[in-house]
């Protein structure tokens, strides 16, 4: 029996986890173990290879657009690429983001020539954002366009933008108020934060088909990507949430903060500054009411009983994705804590 997934994502964490729900595709046949005698869950166990069963997965992704931005007269969608080339398997895994093997043949030529190349853009990512810019200019919707690149590609997925409007995350600093990549990348988020704001999004309507994905699934998935900036945005658009709230479906989150710190990203440091508890708590309550289970990593089961306060089931596991391995453990571990649902 095939499994429908639909997973909010946004950045590596969220491309991670997509890659490992689309190789999973097998859950383990061994019972999940007993609660432990000091009243918290158990930890999932990590099944071996060979004890496993096959489970196909019909995976829908819905990502983040907030961070869009113009570069060089091109139009860069940097979440729905980075999730793009990871399905593909083709991105650099050092850095989890761009192309592995890329060169910057052009970039290098543009800084010779005077320009400010802040943003970095290897050759073969510029035809990605070529053949985006074309489109966009022949009035092309986002969303057929991110099929149409997904399938040449070769992504074993559904990609979608939560919209094909604009929308653009705005970061209000000391500094004054910058768009998302002059904050993330052009300033390496040192700046403090004093509110994240995504502007259109009040005007903006879901993409075709994210809706229908949110509502005609067996799991809903937010992955562990920043919930201001990259889960956040999606939410904003109006319906999103709405969609989350009225679900049917179960629904699991991923802790992006272990031990109290992000992984990867200013999202620990983010949280603090709007207000909420930097750790696997704090997340929680942000999520309260829009998930039934919340997987934290080890680091984090003294904070289970707090997390299922909020009305939900906490899972502890290893939630660190090192490889393709753990991309494809975790995922198995996602799925089976959504049919102990």
């Amino acid at each position: 029996m095939t499994r429908r997934v639909t997973l909010l994502a946004g950045g590596v964490g969220g491309a991670r986890l997509a890659d490992g729900i689309a190789r999973a595709h097998r859950a383990p046949t061994q019972p999940p173990p007993t609660a432990r005698s000091d009243g918290h869950p158990a930890v999932l166990p990590t099944a071996p290879p060979d004890d496993v069963r096959s489970e196909p997965v019909d995976l829908t992704v819905v990502v983040n657009t907030g961070d869009d931005a113009e570069i060089h007269g091109l139009w860069v969608s940097p979440d729905l690429d980075t999730v793009m080339y990871t399905l593909a398997g083709r991105e650099n895994r050092a850095q989890g983001w761009g192309l592995e093997g890329e060169t910057f043949t052009v970039h290098e030529a543009m800084g010779e020539l005077g320009v400010d190349t802040w943003f970095l853009l290897g050759d073969r990512d510029l035809a990605t954002h070529v053949a985006r810019t074309a489109a966009r200019r022949a009035g092309e919707p986002l969303s057929t366009t991110t099929a149409r690149l997904a399938a040449a590609t070769g992504v074993p997925a559904r990609l979608l933008p939560v919209t094909d409007d604009r929308l653009a995350t705005l970061v209000d600093t000391p500094a004054g108020t910058l768009e998302f990549q002059d904050y993330f990348v052009r300033r390496r988020h040192a700046d403090p934060v004093l509110d994240v704001r995504v502007d259109g999004a009040a005007a903006a309507r879901p993409a075709p088909g994210v809706l229908e994905a949110l509502r005609d699934t067996d799991l809903l998935v937010l992955a562990p990507s920043n919930p201001v900036l990259s889960i956040g945005p999606v939410l904003a658009v109006p319906g999103v949430r709405t969609a989350l709230e009225q679900r049917s479906a179960p629904c699991v989150a991923v802790s992006p903060i272990i031990g109290g710190r992000a992984l990867k990203g200013p999202a620990a440091d983010v949280l603090a500054a709007l207000g909420h508890e930097p750790s696997a708590l704090g997340v929680a309550r942000m999520y309260a009411g829009l998930v039934d289970v919340l997987v934290v990593d080890r680091a984090d089961a003294g904070l289970v009983r707090d997390v299922e306060a909020l009305g939900m089931r906490a899972v502890v596991t290893d939630a660190v994705m090192r490889d393709r391995a753990d991309r494809a453990r975790l995922a198995r571990e996602v799925l089976i804590a959504a049919g102990r649902q």
